[in-house]
Formats: structure tokens, sequence, C-alpha cells
């Protein structure tokens, strides 16, 4: 698999982040309602997305815009 999804909630600072593949030099973008993107700096890819206050949403639904490409392996 090329990258891998690493999923981290901070309970005490109820903050649920997303990252895909290795850890980038990257800025956060937002998106507004305590969600962001954070995007490499170099090649403007997707890096993962930072939800704050999750605990507080976590019963109503979250949508975040991403497309992905899905590899299976031989």
């Amino acid at each position: 698999m090329k990258n891998k999804l690493n999923i981290n909630y901070d309970e005490f600072g109820d903050v649920l982040e997303i990252r895909i593949g290795n850890p980038t030099v990257s800025y956060m973008k937002d998106l507004g309602k305590d969600i962001f993107e954070r995007i490499d700096e170099k090649t403007g890819e997707l890096k993962g997305f930072v939800i704050v206050n999750f605990k507080k949403r976590s019963k109503n639904t979250i949508e975040i815009p991403i497309s992905i490409n899905l590899e299976t392996a031989a």
C-alpha cells in the first residue's frame, strides 16, 4: 500500500487527526466549522484532516469532501 491512513484522537484536547501517509511539512487550510485540511507545502497534496471539538460533534454526521484512488495489491 502506497499510503497509510493514521487516525489519532486526543481526548484532552478533543481533537481528531486523520493523516494520510508519512508526515511532511504542511500547512492547515480552514474549511470552517472547526475542520481543517492538512496540505503538503511542496506538492500541494492533501495530507489529512483535523477536526476540533470532535466529541461534541460525534453524534452528528461530519462531512469531509475528499477524492481518493484505491489500489489493490496483486
